[in-house]
C-alpha cells in the first residue's frame, strides 16, 4: 500500500506510457495538461486531452482514502479488484449498457491490443486489421493493428522496443490502411471509402485471413465512416469472417448508438478522457456479453500481453482468463477511471434537453467566431444522415476544425505545432519585443485546444488543421436551472473561445520570431 501514500498528482500521472510523463519546462505532459486543476486555463481541447477538473480531483482524493480503508479489512488486492469491479457497474449504468462486459486499459492505444488479441482468439491467428480513417487515429495504432509495440514503454514500466512484436500476439498478423482524405488533403466521397473496405476485406480473405475491421466513430477531424450500408454488406457476405471493432475514443455518439453496435457482435474502442474531459489516459473495450462464454475458454495467452494488462482489468466473470494474468495494481490507471466516471456522472445528471441546447449553441457560436477572423478558415462537417436520435445530442456537431490561413494559403503543419505549443502557456517571453496593454493581455492567457491533424500537402508543405472541441465540461459547468445563468454562463465560453482565436491571430503575427518550449510530437 505504499505506493498510495505518494502525491495525488504524481499517482494521477503514473501507469501509463511515456506520453503522460512532465516536460520540467513547463509542468504539463506532452498534450499541455497537467494533472492537477488548471481552472485558469481555457481548455477546448477534448478531442486530445484535458486537464483534470477540481470536481474529478476531489472525486480521485475520496476514492484513494476508500480504497485505504477497505484494505486495513481485506487486503489491498482484494479491495483493489472489487473497487475495479464496482467501476465496471458505474460506467455500464451511465452508458447504459446492461449487456456489456469492460476490459479497463491505460488508454485507447492499449485496448486496441486488446480487442487484437480477443479477435485472434474469435477468428484465429491469420489476421490482417483493416483500419478505417488511419489518418485521422492515433499515430499508436499504425503498430496496434499489427501486434506491435506502440511506444518505448508499457504502462507497467517495461522497456519495450517500439514498432517490434508482442510476443505471441503479432505473428501471421498484417494490416490494411485506409484513410478518409486524398493526397490534396481532402475528404473521399464515402462511396468510394465505403468501397476500398470492400476491396480491402474481399483481397484479406481471399488470401485466407480472417479480419479486424476497425471503423471510425469518430475520427480526429468529427468523421466517421463506413456507412451504414456498408457494414450490412460486410455481415452479409462474410458472416464469422470480420470481426468489427469501433473506435469510439472520441467518445461522441449517443449511448443508443454504442448499445446497437454491441448488439451486432461489434467490439468497442472507448475512453473517459476525450469528450468527457477526465485526465489523459484511461481506456476500456466494450465486449459484447454474447462473447463471454467464447472468451473465457481462450487457452492460450500471448506471453507479450503479460506486460500490457492485469488480473483486474478484466471482469470478474472471466474466471479461467483473468486467472492467467498477473495480479498488479496500476493506481494511475484506476484513479484516472475514478475522475473520468465523475465527469460522466455528472453530465449525464444535466438535463437532456439543456445538453443539447448548450452543444447547439456552443456550435454556432464557435461557427461564428472562426468566420468572423480573416486568418482562419473551418473545415466543413461531416453530417451523420437522419438516425431517429440514435445519437441524441451529440448528432450535434462537437469539433470545429480549422486551418490557419486564407483560401490561398495555409500554415504548415510544423508551424500549426509551433502555434498549439505557444498558445498553452503565457507567451508574454515567446517574442522579443516588450508587450503592454493588450497585446501582454492576449499572450498572457493559456489555451489549449486540440492537437494539429496533418492534412496533405498544399504546396511544399504539408498542412494541417487546429481544433477548438466542445467537451461534457463545456455542458455541466454552464448548465444551471435558470435560464438567463445558463444563458450568460454559456456566452462567457464563448468569449473565452473569442479569446483563444485572438491570440491564434497574435501569434500568427508574430510566428517567424516565436520562442517555442519544445515537447515532444504526440499520439
Amino acid at each position: 500500500m505504499a505506493e498510495l501514500f505518494a502525491p495525488l498528482d504524481r499517482l494521477l500521472g503514473c501507469g501509463g506510457d511515456p506520453r503522460l510523463r512532465l516536460n520540467p519546462a513547463t509542468g504539463a505532459n506532452e498534450y499541455g495538461c497537467q494533472p492537477f486543476p488548471c481552472p485558469d486555463t481555457l481548455s477546448f481541447a477534448s478531442s486530445t486531452a484535458t486537464s483534470i477538473s477540481a470536481r474529478a480531483y476531489a472525486r480521485a482524493g475520496h476514492a484513494r482514502e476508500a480504497l485505504m480503508q477497505s484494505a486495513i479489512s481485506v487486503g489491498i488486492d482484494a479491495a483493489f479488484d472489487a473497487r475495479i469491479e464496482a467501476m465496471r457497474d458505474e460506467l455500464r449504468n451511465h452508458l447504459g449498457l446492461a449487456n456489456a462486459d469492460i476490459v479497463f486499459s491505460p488508454s485507447g492505444t492499449d485496448s486496441q491490443l486488446h480487442a487484437l488479441f480477443l479477435t485472434r482468439a474469435l477468428l484465429g491467428p491469420a489476421l490482417t486489421t483493416v483500419i478505417v480513417a488511419a489518418d485521422q487515429t492515433g499515430s499508436g495504432t499504425a503498430y496496434t493493428a499489427r501486434g506491435c509495440h506502440f511506444s518505448a514503454a508499457t504502462a507497467q514500466g517495461s522497456p519495450v522496443q517500439k514498432s517490434e512484436p508482442v510476443v505471441g500476439l503479432a505473428d501471421s498478423v498484417t494490416s490494411v490502411a485506409l484513410g478518409l482524405l486524398d493526397d490534396n488533403g481532402d475528404r473521399r466521397p464515402p462511396a468510394e471509402t465505403d468501397s476500398r473496405i470492400i476491396a480491402a476485406i474481399e483481397t484479406s480473405v481471399a488470401n485466407g485471413c480472417g479480419v479486424l475491421l476497425q471503423i471510425m466513430d469518430s475520427s480526429k477531424l468529427g468523421w466517421h465512416a463506413p456507412s451504414d450500408q456498408c457494414l450490412d454488406e460486410i455481415a452479409a457476405r462474410w458472416p464469422g469472417q470480420v470481426q468489427v471493432v469501433v473506435d469510439a475514443c472520441q467518445m461522441r455518439l449517443g449511448r443508443p448508438r454504442l448499445r446497437q453496435y454491441l448488439d451486432r457482435g461489434y467490439l468497442v474502442l472507448v475512453t473517459g478522457s476525450k469528450f468527457f474531459t477526465g485526465p489523459a489516459f484511461s481506456g476500456a473495450l466494450l465486449v459484447p456479453a454474447g462473447l463471454a462464454e467464447t472468451i473465457d475458454a481462450i487457452d492460450e495467452i500471448a506471453p507479450g500481453m503479460l506486460e500490457y494488462s492485469s488480473r483486474s482489468d478484466w471482469p470478474m466473470q472471466w474466471q479461467a482468463l483473468r486467472s492467467r494474468f498477473p495480479i498488479r495494481a496500476n493506481f494511475g490507471q484506476w484513479l484516472r477511471w475514478e475522475a473520468a466516471l465523475e465527469e460522466i456522472r455528472t453530465y449525464y445528471e444535466v438535463p437532456d434537453e439543456f445538453r443539447r441546447m448548450a452543444l447547439t449553441a456552443f456550435g454556432k457560436g464557435v461557427e461564428r467566431i472562426i468566420a468572423s477572423s480573416p486568418c482562419l478558415q473551418l473545415l466543413p462537417p461531416q453530417p451523420r444522415p437522419g438516425d431517429g436520435g440514435i445519437d441524441e445530442e451529440l448528432a450535434e456537431r462537437t469539433i470545429f476544425p480549422f486551418v490557419i490561413g486564407t483560401k490561398d494559403y495555409a500554415l504548415s503543419l510544423d508551424d500549426c505545432r509551433k502555434i498549439y505549443r505557444v498558445l498553452a502557456r503565457d507567451a508574454r517571453d515567446s517574442v522579443p519585443a516588450d508587450l503592454h496593454g493588450r497585446d501582454a493581455e492576449i499572450a498572457a492567457k493559456a489555451c489549449l485546444v486540440g492537437q494539429p491533424v496533418a492534412l496533405g500537402q498544399r504546396g511544399p508543405h504539408p498542412i494541417a488543421a487546429l481544433r477548438i472541441c466542445a467537451g461534457a465540461r463545456l455542458v455541466t459547468e454552464t448548465w444551471s436551472s435558470d435560464a438567463e445563468t445558463a444563458h450568460r454562463n454559456l456566452q462567457r465560453e464563448l468569449g473565452h473561445v473569442g479569446s483563444i482565436v485572438a491570440k491564434i491571430e497574435w501569434l500568427l503575427a508574430h510566428i517567424d520570431g516565436l520562442n517555442v518550449v519544445e515537447l515532444p510530437r504526440g499520439a
